[in-house]
């Protein structure tokens, strides 16, 4: 069963690329799906939540639909699937770090159905009007 993904935590990458997700976030998953994301951040799958995009992208996506087609190919190549080490430590692939703009410090956090992470400077930015967008943003959630 896969933890419920809320939250923000602060962690830096250390030297060799290695992460390690909160347990509060990753549970007892030792293989995650970590794929290129929106806004330059990456996104982090568990298995189940990932077999469904694949289901959806195989019903949605027909094979004569050449843009169709490209984006499920982007997305899908991004993909790497990660185990952890005996100290739950993962290694960042590069091209997954260079997309995300990554250097040293990040933001992992919760996004409902998976677990996000940011560099912090593009984070930071992302988010620089939240309070003040909080309410607009908030009544579009629909609830």
């Amino acid at each position: 069963m896969n933890p419920t993904c809320v939250g923000e935590y602060n962690y830096q990458i250390d030297s060799k690329n290695r992460i390690r997700l909160p347990n509060k976030l990753k549970g007892e998953a030792r293989e995650l799906y970590f794929t290129k994301g929106t806004n330059h951040c990456i996104f982090v799958f568990f298995e189940d939540g990932y077999k469904h995009i694949l289901d959806t992208l195989n019903e949605q996506i027909k094979m004569g639909d050449p843009e169709g087609s490209k984006a499920m190919r982007m997305f899908l190549k991004s993909c790497a699937i990660l185990e952890g080490d005996s100290q739950g430590r993962m290694i960042l692939p590069n091209h997954l770090k260079e997309y995300a703009r990554i250097q040293k410090d990040i933001v992992i956090c919760g996004a409902g159905s998976h677990v996000e992470i940011w560099a912090k400077e593009v984070y930071d930015v992302f988010y620089e009007n939240e309070d003040e967008d909080f309410d607009v943003m908030f009544g579009k959630l629909g609830i």
